[in-house]
């Protein structure tokens, strides 16, 4: 378990104008609405309430740049896949993405998140290949494991590995922000990639 002294909220950014100006190393977060990227945060960070864990999702409509005792910077992407949110937001969304991944030098890697009981879905595919596009490492997270059977847990993560491609260095981690599984294992992946 990592203990940060500091863990804070730097800026919500709605364009690349209001982007920090730092060169702390950057890993990007993503994934769809309600799949539990601020209960990831939080259990990450040992924090309780350092990102906003909303009832409604896709509340998140910025990146969110957290500071890590002025070491590392995780960087919270807007959830997508939310049926509420308007064709003009999706096209920003996507300028949003793109601006971030093809301009931010900072950037070390991505760390996508998805809900365990469910395959993930096309828009988790465009997440991780953006990552693969841009030639930085990539690892999925799959979050709310203590909410399945064990006798689920193998073939939901084996779903998951399929429908993503994933390759040999492209690392799954069971994960469950309940319980703590997959917080040391996820720090010690993440880790020598901010570091590199």
């Amino acid at each position: 378990m990592m203990n940060f002294q500091k863990a804070e909220l730097v800026i919500s950014a709605p364009d690349k104008k209001s982007w920090p100006d730092s060169d702390l190393p950057e890993i990007v977060l993503a994934g769809r609405s309600n799949v539990g990227k601020s209960s990831f945060i939080n259990a990450m960070c040992n924090r309780k309430k350092l990102a906003y864990v909303g009832n409604s999702p896709g509340k998140t409509r910025l990146l969110n740049f957290f500071n890590l005792d002025d070491k590392y910077m995780f960087v919270d992407v807007p959830g997508y896949g939310y049926a509420k949110i308007s064709k003009a937001q999706l096209i920003k969304f996507g300028q949003m993405m793109e601006d971030y991944f093809s301009e931010r030098s900072q950037k070390k890697g991505l760390v996508l998140i998805v809900d365990a009981r469910h395959k993930p879905t096309d828009d988790d595919i465009t997440m991780i290949e953006f990552a693969r596009y841009y030639e930085i490492p990539v690892c999925v997270v799959a979050t709310k494991m203590d909410k399945l059977k064990s006798s689920q847990r193998h073939k939901q993560l084996k779903l998951i590995r399929q429908t993503l491609e994933l390759s040999e260095d492209e690392k799954l981690f069971p994960f469950s922000s309940e319980t703590k599984q997959g917080i040391d294992e996820v720090w010690e992946y993440l880790i020598p990639i901010f570091e590199s």
